[in-house]
Parts: C-alpha cells; structure tokens; sequence
C-alpha cells in the first residue's frame, strides 16, 4: 500500500482521487530529482505528463518510488511564504500605462495589493514568475481598448479570472488553484476590441534547469 497520501497531508487509500496541490508536490520532486541528474529530460516530461494526468493516489506513487525524495519532500507539507516575501529594494509599481506605447512589469519586483494595468491602441507585460507578493490577495484590474495587457503568471500560484470582454478577448483560461500556500491573484477588467491574456508558464529557474538538463543529454 502507498503511503503518499499520509505525507501529502490527506489521508486516503490509493483509490482516493488525488487533488491539484498532490500532483504539483510530486512534480516539484520529480523537477529537482532531474536537477540532482538522477532524470534525463525526457524521463522528466515523460513522468511530469504522468503527474498531471494521474486522477489517484495510487497513480501518482510510482512516479517519486525509485527516487531518494519520494518519501520526503515529494509529499512534503505546504509550502511557507518565504519564496512570497517582499525583497527590500525591489521596485514596487501600483500601475503599468500604455497608450499608443507599451510597459512591463518584469524580473523581481514588489507587487502591491492592488496593480491597475490600461491599455489604449497600445500594449502591456506583467510577469509574475519572479516577483514577490505584499499581501495573500493580489487583485490586478486589466483594461484594454483597442490595444493588449498580457499577465504571466507562474504555475504554483491560484488564478482567478473574472474580468469581460466585449468585441474582444479576455482569457480565462488561466484560472486554477495553486500550490498551498501560494498567493492569490484575482484578474479583474475589460478588454473592448482588443484583450487581456492570462497565461501559466513555468518559472525562469525551471526552463533554466530543463535548457541544463538538455545541454547535460547532448554532451553525454
């Protein structure tokens, strides 16, 4: 019997239907399993499409079992806010204004409670994947007329899309629940004859790992 369940903090048999927070804690394991070089890249995607389509324990527990994480971190409990906390110096912008221009919010920044992103024949980039949060809840009102804001956000954050679109877009296609612990981001607005996207992309260091990782493969 697995015992992924005791440590993932949901206890279970192997035929309860494991939640978001258990795959991405396996996936996280799996990721530096192949930073330590004990996964080759294309074990790694193999076994990182294995995690998210996994609908129970017991299909996830085979996926860390001949890796030395498997009992620890790969079910390890939540994570802390430590990766969250504000960095003193970092720039902290409350806004980002592009009209018949463009902005970006990028890099390690600060990001306030509330961001207020305005688009006009114009276009914007607000890059999550290295910033820090101020607070637990970080709303972003996104506004585009005929022009558009792109908001990235990493993947072990929760999403929540609420903003409209009229002759034109607004993807929520973006909205899911992060990793315990994460912060939360409501996107908030209205995009007219022009659109707001949200997506969800890996953070640097792990395209940066997965690029190492490839480099590794084609010098062996």
């Amino acid at each position: 019997m697995t015992n992924l369940p005791e440590h993932a903090g949901t206890p279970g048999p192997p035929e309860m239907r494991a939640g978001d927070a258990d795959r991405d804690r396996v996936a996280r394991v799996l990721r530096d399993a192949a930073g330590d070089g004990r996964l080759t890249l294309d074990e790694l995607d193999e076994r990182l499409d294995a995690v998210y389509a996994a609908k129970t324990y017991a299909d996830l527990e085979p996926l860390t079992r001949d890796l030395p994480a498997a009992g620890t971190s790969a079910v390890a409990g939540p994570q802390t806010g430590a990766d969250w906390r504000p960095v003193e110096g970092a720039p902290s912008w409350a806004s980002g204004i592009g009209i018949m221009s463009g902005f970006t919010r990028s890099g390690v920044w600060n990001v306030p409670r509330s961001f207020f992103a305005f688009a006009f024949w114009g276009g914007g980039k607000i890059d999550l994947r290295e910033a820090r949060f101020t607070e637990k809840q970080v709303t972003i009102r996104a506004f585009a007329v005929m022009g558009g804001v792109e908001i990235v956000a990493p993947e072990d954050i929760t999403v929540h899309v609420k903003g409209i679109g009229v002759m034109g877009g607004f993807d929520h296609g973006a909205s899911a629940v992060g990793a315990p612990g994460s912060p939360t981001v409501v996107v908030k607005g209205f995009a007219f004859w022009g659109g707001v996207d949200v997506k969800r992309r890996a953070r640097r260091h792990e395209k940066k790992l997965r690029k190492e990782l490839r480099k590794r493969e084609d010098g062996s």
